[in-house]
């Protein structure tokens, strides 16, 4: 079984959303563009010996939907345990490749998917040799 170990929120201002969220939440942040590939800020939502989980803000890479347009959401993502093989089981269930396999070099590897309904979510495996 997979449980959400990560979310995503993009943004159409990075600097405006870590000031938002570091204001209403107490959360912070911390530089993960090197590890990510791209700019890329890691968000603690609070210790590590309370229930919950963390997450990432990064730009947005295309428009927000506008208003009465659909939800406008988090992306979260799932640990998985054998990513090659989850990403068969989520083709066979009609799902589709949003971004393919990526490394996060040193930590895991992390691809995006749409569900049957269009909606993106992430699977994540642990691999400190990912490269």
């Amino acid at each position: 079984m997979s449980r959400v170990v990560h979310f995503e929120i993009q943004a159409d201002d990075v600097e405006r959303a870590k000031s938002f969220y570091a204001a209403v939440f107490d959360w912070s942040f911390e530089d993960y563009g090197q590890m990510a590939g791209s700019a890329y800020w890691g968000i603690t939502t609070g210790p590590e010996d309370e229930p919950g989980i963390n997450g990432g803000l990064l730009q947005r890479p295309a428009p927000a939907p506008g208003a009465g347009q659909g939800t406008n959401a988090f992306v979260c993502t799932m640990g998985v345990g054998d990513y090659d093989e989850t990403e068969r089981r989520i083709l066979a269930a009609g799902g589709q490749v949003a971004m393919p396999k990526m490394a996060l070099t040193g930590m895991a590897w992390q691809g995006y998917y749409l569900d049957t309904e269009g909606n993106t979510f992430g699977i994540h495996q642990p691999d400190t040799s990912a490269a």
